[in-house]
């Protein structure tokens, strides 16, 4: 990397970087003229005149803000030494373009009807202030609804309720613009209403100091201390690159998350391998093997003992193994798919010989789930079809037809951006984390610039949104190919239009028993688009559909007694008709998935020898978690 391209140390910042600047930015101009008022004229008068103590709070808090500003500098930070970075906003500049480009201003008919129902609105809203009858205790009905604006502070004073309507008003005539857009292909007409939405939900007054009055109350009631506070995140989040959602001293991996007891029986440049201790006497005889997806940290299935599914399957007498895959860097740069598939192999062989057993469980989860259909359709094109007993799919797409918003992110400028940000063959795990961010900006990124940076509220201890910004880095080679030849161009379930390990990959040669659930409220991967792999299978599958989303959806455990699952004994070919037919059942679908895989094959064995890793004569590599998900 060239001098030119790091100043100061600092990390790439990312799409997310950018967007923290311009809240940086709009804060520093916010109060820059009161800093210089009050840091200056105003301090040097008070060196000569005593002033209380109140001034004097103040007076600090300007200066306080001013030297935090001034002694960052965070428009420096490091980017790549590519021409075009993430954290130059020229290279959005074409992806934004061509979002918005063929979006036509509003007609004269359009803008004329705005006119008309701005009036109607603020003459509604401020009757409500001004009327001579109205009952002080009551609170005004305003005409729009929206829960970042549930708190009573935005209805009480006629200003702000003002403020919050207008902008919902003009929220629903920028969608509507972009919703009567003609003459797009359905894909852009999709980005245009993503990027309208990111756009709204960015530019809401809750998310600048002057125009949300819970801020300003805040501001009143601290004496500018949060606004200092704030300051401090902004400047910590903007040097780190990244968004902090929680206290990043709260979590130590193997204390208090991923905590599991057992060993890394196995090692690879690509991952570890982890096996569990058992905790029942008897075991299933056919052992487990999770393939976690890569884009992030294998632990949001071992979070803490009440959460994991790793913990509870083991309790449930499966003798449980975790792949636990390494985060890029430069001696990954020419992986691609067929690296993933072979490692995926590997493991289900290695299991096999550790154990002494013909065949294994499997599970695949979100994108490692994509990864093992291809895996089972190479073993059965290569007659090893039996070296796997079953395979469980959470949230994993095969057929991207209909694979949700981060569709938006898919065409030439986009992928021409991924390369562009790359380094060292590798793509920084803080981009995909402002990706997904992105997909739900108003509670993962917005909400949390109003919590850190203008309230300045201290960061709370979540294990989840832990684990959320723990991210991971990427082969930049396979995951371009992943996002143009899968999600672009759908060829995976194109049968032999793709190939990997010399082998062509057909989906519809896979009859291995398959179990397929799918969140309900999924943003990720969409139950729609996970249903697509129900009708590419040749051989026997079940399918459940989970309340909640992509994380949520899946780690439920019993004892929680959350949200519902849905089964159909008969699910036809659509998921309409399925979930027509489908009867609603309460809490987690664990123990369903567990009497299923009873029904694979129900034998047991003694939790004895290499079933209890570390145990007499077995060799093992280190204590779990293990290095690799500590790497950065």
């Amino acid at each position: 990397m060239s001098d030119s391209s790091k100043t100061n140390g600092a990390p790439d910042t990312g799409i997310f970087g950018e967007m923290l600047k311009l809240q940086a930015e709009a804060t520093q101009a916010m109060f820059g003229q009161f800093g210089q008022y009050m840091g200056g004229a105003a301090v040097s008068e008070a060196d000569t005149q005593p002033a209380g103590d109140e001034f004097a709070q103040w007076a600090s808090v300007a200066q306080r803000l001013q030297a935090l500003w001034q002694n960052s500098q965070p428009g420096e930070v490091t980017t790549s030494a590519s021409p075009k970075t993430i954290t130059d906003p020229a290279a959005w500049q074409g992806l934004v373009e061509g979002w918005y480009r063929q979006m036509p201003l509003a007609s004269p008919e359009a803008q004329n009807q705005l006119w008309q129902d701005s009036l109607k609105l603020w003459q509604g809203v401020l009757g409500q202030y001004s009327s001579a009858d109205k009952d002080a205790n009551s609170a005004p009905d305003l005409p729009r609804k929206d829960r970042r604006f549930a708190d009573p502070r935005w209805r009480e004073q006629p200003v702000f309720a003002l403020i919050h309507q207008t902008y919902l008003l003009f929220a629903e005539q920028l969608t509507q613009l972009a919703e009567n857009t003609d003459g797009l292909e359905p894909d852009r007409k999709e980005q245009l209403r993503f990027a309208t939405r990111t756009l709204i939900e960015a530019l809401s007054p809750a998310n600048f100091p002057m125009t949300n009055p819970v801020v300003l109350e805040k501001t009143l009631e601290s004496k500018g201390e949060n606004l200092v506070q704030g300051m401090e995140h902004l400047l910590t989040d903007l040097k780190r690159g990244q968004l902090t959602h929680t206290d990043p001293n709260a979590f130590e991996l193997g204390r208090n998350i991923a905590m599991t007891p057992g060993k890394v029986v196995y090692e690879t440049p690509l991952f570890q391998l982890i096996q569990y201790s058992p905790t029942t006497d008897k075991v299933l005889e056919v052992p487990l093997v999770i393939f976690p997806p890569w884009i992030n940290r294998f632990y949001i299935l071992d979070l803490n003992p009440a959460k994991s599914f790793v913990r509870w399957a083991v309790e449930q007498g499966v003798t449980t193994f975790m792949v636990s895959w390494k985060s890029a860097d430069a001696s990954m740069a020419d992986l691609v798919w067929d690296d993933y598939i072979a490692a995926q192999i590997e493991a289900i062989d290695h299991v096999r010989a550790r154990l002494a057993v013909p065949a294994v469980h499997t599970i695949g989860y979100c994108v490692a789930g994509t990864t093992l259909a291809a895996t089972l359709a190479i073993l059965s094109r290569n007659g090893q079809a039996d070296k796997v007993k079953s395979a469980t799919f959470f949230t994993a797409q095969v057929d991207f037809a209909e694979a949700g918003d981060l569709k938006n992110f898919i065409d030439q400028n986009q992928l021409a951006l991924v390369g562009a940000i790359a380094k060292d063959g590798y793509v920084d795990g803080r981009v995909m984390a402002a990706t997904f961010n992105l997909l739900r900006g108003s509670d993962l990124i917005w909400n949390y610039v109003i919590q850190n940076y203008l309230l300045g509220e201290d960061y709370p201890a979540f294990d989840l949104l832990h684990w959320n910004g723990d991210t991971t880095n990427l082969p930049a080679k396979w995951h371009q190919a992943y996002l143009k030849d899968l999600y672009r161009d759908n060829r995976l379930v194109v049968p032999d239009s793709l190939t990997a390990c010399d082998t062509p990959i057909d989906l519809t040669r896979i009859a291995t028993p398959c179990f397929i659930q799918a969140g309900r409220e999924d943003h990720i991967a969409p139950p729609e688009s996970v249903w697509c792999l129900t009708q590419q299978l040749s051989g026997p599958w079940t399918f459940v559909l989970a309340g909640s989303g992509h994380i949520a959806g899946v780690v439920n455990p019993p004892a929680a007694n959350k949200y519902q699952y849905w089964i159909n004994p008969e699910p036809g070919t659509t998921l309409e008709s399925y979930i027509a037919g489908a009867e609603e059942h309460p809490g987690s679908w664990w123990g369903h998935w567990l009497g299923w895989l009873h029904d694979q094959d129900n034998a047991e064995t003694a939790a004895k020898g290499k079933r209890v890793p570390g145990s007499k004569g077995d060799t093992v590599i280190e204590d779990a978690p293990g290095r690799y998900v500590k790497s950065r």
